[in-house]
């Protein structure tokens, strides 16, 4: 059943993608939003503004997770809800909506239309962004954040577990900046989102390796994840720049300051035939997912 309702929702998900008004996560967001401002006055010690992220963090995500745990063990309705909830939590087709059109304009040439389109989906200042490269990191960290990350947990701890991922990803998100409103406020749910990633994040970085340049994904995530500042973003993108063989990483700009990341991947700039190879190694790791899953569910119940 675990595997049925897997197949379910991607490709419920691949045909439908996100939905147009009245997202989930969209409302979560505004929740979250109203509980982050009646508790975060930035006032208090940093011990106190920690619980207080804390308390935040318990009330966004807990009643959600009791609720999905409970429908989901009826006898009934319990598979169909679940098929529904995880296609809520899946993102697969969204990495294409976002992504394609993106692709499409590099082609016809129009960098500035295709900076604006970049800018959508990554936090960086338009004037400065390489669309190719943030496209492609935008498409393999996301692999792991909308795809690979919610799959996991799903098989895990079932609608529950999905749901709980993909909300605390989203409070991370929202709350997970290192500035002095969510320095202490929000590292609850950064440090809860990098527990809930350790083990996806390295499964989606093997993945790439797997489907891509093999060697190089390797190298790759062995020497440069570790500069990364992110514990978990570093082996995903590491490995998915050596798997397609491209450069990826480097100087960006994020809200008027310039930040030096490490150098990611080969020496190779990424074009923007490059994102279409991005999206192609997502859905061949997808693939691959569902393959694996299938065999070890198909034995456990024989």
């Amino acid at each position: 059943m675990t595997f049925i309702i897997l197949l379910s929702a991607l490709i419920l998900d691949w045909l439908f993608g996100e939905p147009k008004r009245l997202h989930p996560l969209v409302g979560f967001g505004t929740l979250a939003s109203h509980v982050e401002a009646r508790l975060n006055h930035n006032t208090h010690a940093a011990c106190h503004q920690f619980m207080l992220g804390l308390l935040a963090l318990l009330i966004c995500i807990v009643p959600f997770a009791i609720i999905s745990w409970i429908i989901s063990q009826m006898a009934i309705w319990g598979s169909l809800f679940s098929v529904v909830v995880l296609t809520l939590c899946l993102g697969h087709r969204s990495l294409f909506d976002h992504a394609r059109p993106i692709f499409q304009t590099m082609q016809k040439g129009d960098i500035e239309q295709a900076k604006m389109l970049t800018s959508r989906i990554v936090s960086r200042d338009k004037d400065h962004i390489e669309p190719n490269k943030a496209t492609i990191e935008s498409v393999l960290e996301n692999g792991n954040d909308a795809v690979f990350g919610t799959l996991f947990w799903f098989v895990i701890a079932g609608a529950a577990g999905a749901v709980t991922y993909r909300l605390v990803n989203t409070l991370d998100a929202m709350w997970g900046y290192r500035t002095p409103r969510f320095f202490y406020f929000g590292k609850a749910a950064a440090r809860l989102d990098d527990v809930l990633n350790f083990v996806p994040a390295r499964l989606t970085a093997f993945s790439y390796a797997l489907l891509g340049n093999r060697q190089q994904a390797f190298r790759c995530w062995r020497q440069q994840a570790p500069l990364w500042d992110s514990p978990n973003a570093g082996p995903v993108m590491a490995s998915g720049a050596g798997a397609l063989d491209i450069q990826l990483g480097g100087p960006a700009c994020y809200h008027g300051k310039w930040h030096q990341r490490p150098v990611l991947g080969t020496a190779n700039p990424a074009h923007s035939n490059d994102i279409q190879r991005a999206l192609q190694l997502v859905l061949r790791s997808v693939l691959l997912w569902l393959l694996v899953i299938g065999l070890i569910t198909g034995i456990l119940h024989a």
